[in-house]
């Protein structure tokens, strides 16, 4: 029986093993990092005809996407709204009638009706046939005070980079001659009617190595935007900059500031005179205005006055004391052992803070009473669900939107006043049956001692069944409980057992978790994630040949060390949008945004942790790995296909067992609309049920992309 213990140590063994890795000199894939070349355009080709062909014949197939499509798209599910201080209940709507989806709005009357009427704001659906265009809806904007114009920003097939144009809410139309500005990595930012900030591409020199704005101007009506006055400029090896506007009345205040990596920034407050006056908190803290109020949320410890304060604690003080150099802060939340901040949200008059107590959730009201600040229970908090704010407005009311959801508990969105009543406005139907199905929650050991705590769905009297775990560690993320219609429907509904694991990398108990698997501290996460593994095995919950694994982004990364370094604990591996080359992930789109988290790979000091897990690198002949699906998308300008493109090639080259997917569309999401995330997860749970169970039929094995290119030239 394998432990966490020796998977680690295995990690060590493997690498000191091997000889020679491939090097950016010597990477015999480069050219399928050509996104849309015709080389390697026939190789994606080819792949996804042959993936198809192998696991989406039958009628198990069929009906697995039609079940998904009908949880995707019920007419019941929830229609989440959005807030913009008008009192309208906004919402961005999908179905099998609109797969583009629909904006549209109501009033708080409507919304309460089992059957609301909707005043439809834009069609995307017939935007896209009439301008041509594969539209994907991204956000808008309102402008504040007015609300009678937005600025909307559409994609191209899911993209991350986005078209911005002027809407007039009143004439439900574009605004002739408006705001507008072409496909960019754009930020923009109302100031009031007849100006904006606005960061996106102006042209050569104008964005940072990650391609985002490396300028931002303000931007006046009327003329063109070439010129724009300039408010502020970063460096092109930061990560972006940003300006923000505050309308709040008698607290109207801009900002400025750099992100000069993922996780610090230099922030000032921009005076109407043109003078930036420093927040003077820790660069890697992240900071809040809200009228008089500013709150200080650290991520690494911080002495004031001779008191320190710990990574993770949420401070208040008086925003123009503190510009003004007073430094009294009142302490609002101080971790433990067990507990983190996971957010907050301002009503009018309070702040709601939301906390995690080994991952589940807390939600209290604080107010400010004088020098301290009073505390109670948020009312409607069930206690046996996660809930979390969905909606606040903190310019008008003290109302607040919670939604509270479990892993077999369909969703519910309640309306509440702080200090008033709370009514129930929605609840979603259950997708499945939860009937003899439990959401049980233990501890692993990791290898170096830490509990790690995980959630295990399904028949508990069910005993060496298949198994999908799935797991992030990253970018202080929590996996939280949540109901998953598609999960219920395509997994535990044919007699699956799903857990979720809660590695280090996450946010689960605030900075310290993610920093103990941060950079060269990395493969902790890895270890973690083994640790769960092999403790599903000892509990007799299922068995090596039976788990299967599933993760996306940096869940891919994961996904692809576990298929290298631990491939002994799993039966099957799947991975969306993946990282996986960390030799040239910092070249790649985005990729250098990401340097905080897991080093640069140009420095030897960096490069020398990173080859040791990078699972591109770390493909082997003759090593039994478990069968591997990598899912990815042309249009993610995130995390760039090639990823997923050169481990397919790399382990088709070894002659593992790998099948491949890209769509077309879909961003980072690898899907944009419900059609598409449909068939990707039913190809995701078809390829692990197939693997985990049997009929143990095997994915073609796939010739040499050289082969493959001449075929398709032929």
């Amino acid at each position: 029986m394998l432990t966490a213990g020796p998977g680690s140590r295995a990690l060590n063994g493997i690498v000191a093993r091997v000889g020679a890795l491939i090097d950016e000199g010597d990477d015999p894939y480069l050219w399928l990092e050509d996104l849309d070349g015709e080389r390697a355009a026939g190789w994606v080709r080819e792949r996804n005809a042959e993936t198809v062909a192998a696991l989406t014949g039958g009628e198990t197939f069929a009906a697995l996407r039609a079940e998904l499509r009908q949880v995707l798209d019920a007419d019941d599910r929830i229609p989440y709204p959005g807030w913009r201080g008008d009192g309208f209940y906004y919402n961005y709507w999908t179905d099998a009638t609109h797969p583009r989806g629909i904006w549209r709005r109501t009033t708080l009357e409507q919304y309460r009706r089992s059957e609301p009427e909707w005043d439809v704001l834009l069609d995307l659906d017939a935007l896209a046939a009439d301008e041509g265009e594969n539209w994907v809806w991204q956000q808008a904007t309102v402008l504040r005070p007015g609300y009678q114009r937005c600025l909307i920003s559409l994609s191209r097939g899911g993209a991350d980079a986005v078209v911005v144009r002027e809407f007039d809410l009143v004439r439900r139309a574009f605004v002739e001659d408006g705001f507008t500005l072409p496909e960019a990595k754009t930020d923009v930012c109302w100031i009031d009617a007849d100006h904006v900030f606005v960061g996106t591409d102006f042209g050569p020199g104008s964005l940072t190595v990650s391609g985002h704005p490396r300028v931002v101007k303000r931007w006046r009506r009327g003329t063109p935007l070439s010129e724009a006055a300039v408010v502020h400029e970063g460096r092109p090896d930061d990560v972006a900059v940003y300006a923000s506007h505050d309308p709040t009345p008698g607290f109207e205040r801009d900002f400025v500031g750099r992100c000069l990596d993922f996780y610090r920034t230099e922030n000032h407050l921009l005076t109407g005179a043109g003078e930036r006056i420093r927040i003077d908190v820790p660069e890697d803290a992240q900071w809040d205005a809200h009228r008089e109020w500013l709150l200080i949320r650290l991520r690494s410890p911080w002495t004031v006055d001779g008191v320190t304060h710990p990574a993770g604690a949420l401070l208040a003080a008086r925003f123009d004391a503190f510009l003004a150099g007073g430094r009294e802060l009142t302490v609002l939340f101080r971790p433990d052992d067990r507990t983190a901040l996971s957010g907050y949200a301002w009503t009018r008059h309070h702040l709601i803070l939301a906390t995690l107590v080994d991952v589940r959730s807390r939600l209290e009201v604080l107010t400010p009473d004088g020098p301290r600040w009073r505390r109670e229970p948020l009312a409607g908090v069930p206690a046996d669900e996660h809930s979390q704010i969905v909606e606040t407005d903190s310019e008008h009311s003290d109302a607040y939107l919670l939604g509270s959801e479990g892993f077999l508990q369909p969703a519910m969105l309640r309306l509440g006043q702080v200090g008033g009543p709370v009514e129930t406005l929605k609840r979603e139907p259950a997708f499945f049956d939860p009937d003899g199905l439990t959401a049980r929650q233990f501890f692993a050991t990791s290898a170096d001692g830490t509990r790690v705590p995980y959630f295990v769905v399904g028949d508990p009297d069910v005993t060496g069944g298949p198994t999908l775990l799935t797991g992030y560690g990253g970018y202080e993320i929590s996996l939280t409980p949540h109901h998953n219609g598609v999960i219920g429907r395509g997994w535990l509904a044919r007699g699956g057992t799903y857990v979720v694991a809660n590695i280090r990398g996450g946010g689960e108990y605030g900075p310290r978790w993610h920093r103990a698997a941060l950079r060269e501290n990395r493969p902790r996460a890895y270890e973690d994630f083994a640790a769960v593994a092999a403790d599903l095995v000892t509990r007799g919950i299922t068995t090596p040949q039976r788990l299967g694994i599933e993760g996306g982004s940096n869940g891919g990364l994961l996904m692809g060390v576990m298929l290298t370094h631990y491939p002994d604990l799993f039966g099957a591996v799947v991975a969306h949008v993946p990282v996986l080359d960390m030799r040239r992930y910092h070249r790649l789109l985005a990729g250098a945004s990401w340097m905080a988290e897991y080093g640069d790979p140009d420095r030897e000091a960096d490069w020398s942790y990173l080859r040791r897990y990078s699972p591109y690198h770390s493909v082997r002949r003759g090593r039994p790995y478990p069968p591997m699906l990598l899912v990815t998308s042309t249009r993610d300008d995130r995390v760039h296909p090639a990823h997923a493109r050169k481990m397919a090639a790399r382990l088709h080259e070894h002659g593992h067992e790998v099948a491949y997917h890209e769509n077309v569309d879909g961003g980072h999401g690898a899907a944009a609309n419900s059609e598409q995330r449909a068939f990707v997860w039913a190809l995701t749970l078809e390829f692990l049920w197939r693997k985990l169970t049997g009929p143990f039929s095997t994915v073609p094995r796939q010739v040499p992309p050289g082969e493959a290119v001449d075929r398709a030239s032929a």
